[in-house]
């Protein structure tokens, strides 16, 4: 991730201003956001959906047995495996593995775990180049951008913005043509897949039955990153791993379906060892990376280990109106959208990224679409009790003592119902010197000045709910 120096705030209210990158991202809610709602429609797939939530939270119970019998078999298998403690943990790992081969270039599947534990910097300083082989995020690399989105990482770019690009970096006639955009990056990135010396790919999942994991695409380049170079090293969460080639089965394919409105992508590899049978597709040696990065925190919390029920398919961004208006660099954090402003505070820190939580909608947009229904509004709204009472598993501070008391004193009242109803009529009192000929107020003062930054506020009800409800005849109670 390239990280902004920026607040969340003030990267929201400048992508707000672009409407050429909410016209970018309008397409791809509308092609894929609304397919995916469609599909949950049926009765069958929503079972589905459910069967599959369910496999997901039995996996998290028995992490630790699945883990250890999926390293066993990739072991057996004359492959390697290395358990990361931390983002430092893996780096290193990486890097000396780069460093035994002497790695001179590095071709890349797309990774969100790679982005997240940072490992970029770290080979460009061994002078090692890291080339993305993933259409999307090479198109990103080259702006020296980060990706915008978990499965269309250039989703916040058009063909016209990438046909600038690649005229100014690599040097070709300006079209706007697919074709012609397709061809010209094929014809860079199949030069340096065949020299390359290391391969570094994710992992969508793994199962425990096989000792294997398994990466989809719809390009190919996957296939040549793991097969061409000596070595291919895979970097996987620790959560992506499944216990049968049955639950592999039901998990993939809902994957491609929220992800793409797909039945299955168009490549599905699997591998889980060197190449052994001397014809020389395979790498001569295999290394999987298996990263906890803060996972072991979020499995032990209740409230939270839920989203490790996720299995990265975008789906939650293809619905959110939130990331439909300011795409995914505002987040400024390797997770953008709904997801993002859940994981990405647990693994990097809840203070550091409290604005992600707070600056959600909770419309369940993204409950409704989630193929395994993650209650991503439950949780965000724990984030924001954790911030404003603090905690110390998480290590969280308050975040507003401010506000943090201002919620104290608004839960008394509210408690009260004699003290409440007298503050109701003292604020519809005080809020008619602001309100205007039409009763709605254009302006407040102070710290109420956000809620008419953009909007009216509505005059309040002369009679409150239940004064009204007191007044109606007891038969019609």
């Amino acid at each position: 991730m390239i990280a902004s120096d920026k607040s969340y705030r003030e990267l929201a209210a400048a992508a707000i201003q672009d409407e050429q990158l909410r016209d970018n991202i309008n397409f791809i809610q509308q092609r894929i956001g609304k397919g995916t709602f469609a599909f949950w429609e049926d009765e069958g797939n929503r079972q589905w959906r459910t069967r599959v939530k369910e496999q997901r939270e039995r996996s998290l119970e028995h992490l630790d047995i699945l883990l250890a019998t999926l390293a066993e078999k990739i072991r057996n298998r004359g492959g390697n495996v290395y358990f990361a403690k931390t983002a430092d943990d893996a780096v290193a790992y990486i890097g000396k593995v780069a460093r035994e081969h002497d790695v001179k270039r590095v071709v890349k599947g797309k990774s969100m775990t790679s982005h997240e534990i940072g490992m970029h910097p770290v080979l460009e300083d061994m002078d090692t180049e890291v080339l993305e082989t993933d259409l999307g995020e090479y198109i990103v690399q080259l702006a020296g951008s980060a990706p915008s989105h978990i499965i269309a990482p250039c989703t916040h770019m058009n063909k016209e913005q990438i046909a600038d690009l690649f005229h100014e970096k690599l040097g070709m006639e300006k079209s706007v043509e697919p074709e012609v955009l397709v061809r010209e990056a094929r014809n860079v990135l199949r030069k340096k897949l065949l020299s390359a010396d290391m391969g570094i790919t994710g992992c969508n999942l793994a199962c425990a039955e096989t000792g294997q994991i398994c990466l989809v695409s719809n390009e190919g380049n996957i296939r040549m990153a793991t097969t061409l170079p000596k070595v291919h090293v895979a970097v996987m969460g620790m959560e992506r791993v499944v216990p049968t080639l049955q639950d592999f089965s039901d998990t993939l394919q809902l994957l491609t379906m929220a992800a793409a409105v797909q039945d299955i992508s168009t490549y599905v590899s699997f591998m889980g060892g060197p190449e052994k049978t001397d014809n020389g597709d395979g790498p001569e040696e295999f290394h999987l990376v298996v990263v906890d990065n803060g996972r072991s925190k979020i499995l032990g919390d209740g409230e939270f280990r839920e989203i490790l029920s996720c299995i990265r398919c975008g789906a939650c961004l293809n619905a959110c109106p939130v990331y439909g208006r300011i795409g995914g660099h505002a987040y400024n954090a390797n997770y953008p959208g709904p997801i993002g402003a859940v994981i990405s505070p647990l693994l990097e820190g809840i203070n550091r990224h409290a604005d992600l939580c707070t600056g959600e909608t909770l419309c369940g947009a993204c409950k409704d679409i989630c193929p395994v229904s993650n209650d991503i509004p439950r949780m965000l709204l724990a984030l924001r009790r954790t911030l404003a009472q603090g905690s110390e598993y998480w290590n969280t501070s308050r975040h507003s003592r401010t506000e943090g008391y201002g919620w104290g004193v608004f839960g008394y009242v509210t408690a009260h119902p004699g003290l409440y109803r007298t503050l109701l009529k003292i604020g519809r009192l005080a809020m008619k010197p602001f309100a205007g000929t039409d009763g709605w107020t254009k302006k407040l003062f102070g710290p109420a000045a956000g809620w008419t930054k953009h909007r009216d506020l509505r005059p309040m009800a002369r009679r409150s709910f239940s004064e009204r409800w007191k007044q109606r005849p007891e038969r019609d109670r």
